[in-house]
């Protein structure tokens, strides 16, 4: 094994060094591909390939002339004249160039180019006798020199850890990946029409804070060197986004990047994109009617049906189930919380060998874990779960009718958590202790419980109205979307450890 690596090595070395030595030659010959400022391309692949027009037998065709651009993928050189294709951002086209056509030069130049190259022509569209539609070039021009060869055998490229590290690889490589980021793009701006169309307006809030809120998870910790503070990255938009419903902004939301420090796994990366939401009168019901009509608006617009294949299974957004935590875990395990006191709920959590940790042997803790444990990976088809422990939901108002839970949903597709909704706290005071408890577990050693934010208290004294909130995390929506069962196959750039 160690022979066949280092003869690869060596190959590659040999192959850098021909390539270096082109390039040289190019700059000596005052040919610098690297010069080049643009290129007059006036037409896609696909542009070329949907606009072709087979000529009418016995009838003189109108040429059409195109200027085609793009990265050469094949060639097959027969002496006189040549093939090669090119893949520019919509797919690949052929070109044909034949030396009486382009000058002898012109052709001489081409014949020495390489795989991966990028190059500019200009010529007419025609169908070969293979049927296949070409652009007989009259002009070809090399834009810019590749000086690293395309990974052997590149098309459909399977290595992960390459196409994750060089995305770049992997989009020349894998053309249709970049049509999971094209559908990511659509349903983020299908997500703004929808809430655009509701009379919600959207803002920004900052990254960096001095307190990190709005969620129970570990935070990045930076350092302002001016301020001689530390600082911290953004794990939520909310508080920010209620202290604007407070100033009086009624339907508000913001799509942004989050950061927690926490661990990675096929949901989860360190930055991710959600968009939190928030409106003003209404309650966590009206926020369940924003999670299903955003949905089926997206998937109509996009994909242009409410069926989704994903996985082994199709999810059908026609179809919402709703459940209480007590009604779904009593449903899939047969436990019936209601019906236990504290210390039998925590007992039950015991006899399941789940782990309560210290200042969380609560019925509340106990009811959340055994949910977590056994509910959530059997809600397949899209549910809304609601009725939330008052301790795992801090920002959320409790439920008149039954002070140990709140009024909050998540709701779950094919086993995973896509939101989290409130009908959002505006009592300071209950705010206030609900935070001086987090504080409490946190002093305990729960690195994720929410920090005091004064400000927001006072924000809430000065009175917020009744307001629903939701966030959505976009890279599981998009994962949805586009059947794919990795966030890193929604992340342009996923987070990766270095290979040194």
């Amino acid at each position: 094994m160690s022979e066949q690596i280092e003869n690869n090595e060596q190959e590659l070395s040999e192959i850098l060094r021909i390539r270096r030595e082109k390039l040289a030659k190019l700059v000596e010959e005052g040919r610098n591909p690297y010069e080049i400022t643009h290129f007059d391309k006036t037409h896609t692949s696909k542009q070329v390939i949907d606009g072709f027009v087979d000529p009418v037998e016995g009838e003189d065709a109108q040429p059409q002339i195109v200027s085609v651009a793009g990265r050469m993928t094949s060639r097959r050189i027969m002496g006189k004249a040549s093939f090669c294709h090119i893949l520019d951002s919509e797919g690949t086209v052929q070109l044909y160039i034949k030396r009486d056509e382009v000058g002898e030069d012109a052709y001489a130049q081409f014949k020495s180019w390489d795989i991966g190259d990028i190059i500019g022509g200009e010529g007419e569209v025609f169908r070969t006798h293979m049927g296949e539609i070409s652009v007989r070039l009259k002009s070809v021009t090399l834009l810019s020199k590749s000086l690293l060869p395309l990974p052997e055998k590149f098309h459909g490229l399977k290595d992960i850890e390459t196409r994750y590290r060089q995305r770049y690889v992997d989009l020349i490589a894998n053309p249709e990946v970049k049509q999971t980021f094209v559908i990511r793009s659509k349903v983020i701006k299908a997500i703004r029409e929808f809430l655009d169309d509701l009379g919600y307006i959207e803002v920004e809030t900052p990254i960096l804070n001095t307190v990190a809120g709005g969620a129970n998870a570990r935070p990045f910790i930076t350092h302002h060197n001016t301020l001689d503070i530390d600082m911290y990255m953004r794990i939520a938009t909310e508080l920010h986004l209620k202290r604007l419903i407070v100033g009086g902004f009624e339907r508000v939301y913001e799509i942004g990047r989050q950061f927690r420090n926490e661990g990675m796994d096929l949901k989860h990366n360190p930055e991710f994109t959600t968009i939190e939401l928030y409106q003003a009168y209404t309650d966590f019901h009206g926020m369940m009617d924003i999670v299903q009509g955003m949905f089926g608006y997206c998937a109509d617009k996009v994909l242009g049906t409410r069926l989704l294949p994903y996985g082994d299974v199709t999810i059908d957004l026609n179809n919402w189930q709703k459940l209480t935590m007590i009604e779904a875990v009593k449903k899939y395990t047969g436990v019936d919380f209601d019906a236990l006191t504290a210390e039998q709920a925590v007992e039950q959590c015991a006899k399941a060998d789940i782990e309560l940790g210290e200042g969380k042997k609560t019925w509340g803790n106990a009811l959340y874990e055994y949910f977590d444990n056994f509910v959530e990976k059997e809600l397949v088809q899209p549910t809304f779960i609601y009725d939330y422990p008052v301790e795992v939901s801090p920002l959320a108002k409790k439920k008149p009718s039954d002070q140990r839970l709140t009024e909050r949903f998540e709701f779950f597709i094919n086993g995973a958590e896509m939101g989290n909704a409130f009908s959002e706290l505006n009592d300071p005071i209950d705010q206030y202790e609900r935070f001086l408890a987090q504080v409490r577990a946190k002093s305990q050693g729960d690195d994720e419980a929410q920090m005091m934010d004064k400000d927001f208290i006072t924000a809430l004294e000065y009175g917020m109205p009744p307001t629903g909130g939701l966030g959505i995390g976009i890279d599981r929506m998009v994962m949805l979307f586009t059947n794919n069962q990795s966030i890193r196959d929604v992340l342009l750039f996923p987070t990766m450890k270095p290979i040194d």
